[in-house]
C-alpha cells in the first residue's frame, strides 16, 4: 500500500464527453437492482397471492450523493469543474444518447453506465455572488457491456 490518494472518476470514450472527475472521493457508494416480474392477477396460489414468473433482472444502480466541489481558494466558479456532470446528461454529438462511461475507483472498475440523473446545489459564494461551493447528487445506471 503506498498511501497516496487514488480519486473515483467516470472516464469515457465517446467523442465530445469528457471524463469526470471527482475533487473530493464520495463517501459512500449506494447500488441498487431488482428483478422484474409477471403477475397473473386471475391466477393465485393456495395462500392467495397472485403466480408471478421472473421476467428479467433490471441494470444496477448507482447513487452518488453529496459530492463536494470547492473553489474557494482559488475564487473561480465551481461551475466550470462540475460542468462535465452537468452535461453528462446531454447526448453527445452524433451519437443520439448520452455519453457512456465507466466508473472506477483505484484498480476497481464498478460499473458500465450512462448518467441518469444530476442535481446540484450551489451552497457558498463569494461577495461578488460568484458559485465556489456545490454539492452534487448523481445516479448511474448500468448498461450492457456492448
Amino acid at each position: 500500500m503506498t498511501g497516496q490518494l487514488v480519486k473515483a472518476m467516470l472516464t469515457t470514450t465517446d467523442a465530445g464527453a469528457a471524463a469526470i472527475n471527482f475533487q473530493f472521493n464520495p463517501t459512500e457508494l449506494q447500488f441498487q437492482r431488482s428483478v422484474s416480474l409477471n403477475s397473473d392477477p386471475g391466477s393465485r396460489t393456495s395462500k392467495g397471492l397472485p403466480k408471478v414468473t421472473f421476467a428479467y433482472p433490471e441494470p444496477v444502480s448507482l447513487s452518488l450523493s453529496n459530492l463536494v466541489f470547492d473553489t474557494y481558494e482559488t475564487g473561480t466558479s465551481v461551475l466550470t469543474i462540475i460542468d462535465p456532470i452537468i452535461k453528462a446528461t446531454d447526448f453527445a454529438g452524433q451519437l443520439g444518447r448520452p455519453p457512456v462511461y465507466v466508473f472506477a475507483w483505484g484498480q476497481q472498475q464498478y460499473l458500465k453506465c450512462f448518467v441518469k440523473s444530476v442535481s446540484y446545489k450551489l451552497t457558498m459564494f463569494l461577495s461578488d455572488g460568484t458559485p465556489v461551493r456545490a454539492i452534487v447528487d448523481m445516479s448511474l445506471q448500468e448498461i450492457d457491456e456492448t
